[in-house]
């Protein structure tokens, strides 16, 4: 199991884009991928569980991953969510 915390940099106008991209790019991964802002913790797979956690800019995650391809999860995750890119 890896983890990293992260902060997230996504302008305003763009933040539900970036979430819908997110859950596609956690999804191609055969690893569980959590996402855990304060006390709540949801799966990166899913389109409600991360909605729920109410990320905004500039707020720190924490990304745990735990798999076969973790390492590469986490990695994509982390990367996407400092610097979404469409």
């Amino acid at each position: 199991m890896t983890k990293r915390t992260v902060t997230f940099n996504c302008e305003d106008s763009l933040h539900m884009k970036a979430i819908a991209v997110l859950i596609q790019k956690a999804s191609a991964f055969r690893s569980s991928i959590w996402l855990t802002r304060g006390d709540r913790r949801a799966n990166a797979k899913s389109l409600l569980g991360v909605m729920s956690l109410g990320i905004e800019n500039g707020m720190q995650v924490e990304i745990t991953a735990e798999g076969p391809d973790e390492e590469k999860a986490l990695d994509e995750v982390a990367g996407y969510l400092t610097s979404p890119q469409f």
